[in-house]
């Protein structure tokens, strides 16, 4: 699976209608959404499509057509994500009508054109499930389990002074281990 970490845009005309395409990372999904219908006042469409995994890694996907026949936006752009293997991520379609109608096979090949074009410009970036792990350390070990955390891109979420030191640290389930493995001798669970 892949995933974006920034917003990339695209433009496609047919027939005088221009599909704006904007792929962005799903958690800015709501704030780009209403900021694009601010901006885009004459747009006829937002159609939309979003895939990301919730809390039990379910993937969670919705589309919407907004006002375009049914099944002709919103369905093939969510087609287009999961072809791509896209996951927490949405897409944003800003559609201006040019005055000749394009029918539903028309509608569908233009959605699908521009979300395909829009993902083939952007930066994608392989997903890798993130895990948490509580370790116990001693004071004198904090500086090398820093730079270590560092070394293997490691997130440190929370940090407890006490006896010893107790740190909760994230990241990707391999980079985790592989830190564990290393530093076996000044960390305990």
């Amino acid at each position: 699976m892949q995933f974006v970490k920034n917003i990339f845009t695209q433009t496609l005309e047919i027939k005088q209608s221009k599909f704006i395409a904007y792929l962005i990372p799903y958690t800015q999904y709501n704030q780009t959404l209403k900021r694009l219908k601010e901006e885009h006042l004459k747009a006829r469409h937002f159609v939309v499509a979003y895939r990301y995994l919730n809390e039990y890694d379910q993937i969670i996907e919705h589309s919407s057509d907004d006002g375009e026949p049914k099944g002709t936006s919103g369905k093939p752009s969510l087609m287009v994500l999961q072809g791509n293997q896209l996951i927490n991520s949405a897409v944003i379609i800003v559609r201006y009508f040019g005055g000749t109608k394009l029918g539903t096979g028309g509608l569908v090949r233009a959605y699908s054109d521009a979300v395909n074009l829009v993902i083939n410009s952007a930066e994608l970036f392989k997903y890798l499930k993130q895990v948490e792990k509580k370790i116990v350390l001693k004071y004198s070990d904090v500086r090398v389990i820093e730079y270590e955390c560092k070394r293997y891109d490691l997130m440190i979420l929370d940090k407890l002074f006490q006896q010893d030191v107790h740190y909760l640290i994230k990241g990707s389930e391999e980079s985790v281990a592989l830190f564990c493995n290393e530093n076996r001798a000044i960390i305990s669970d």
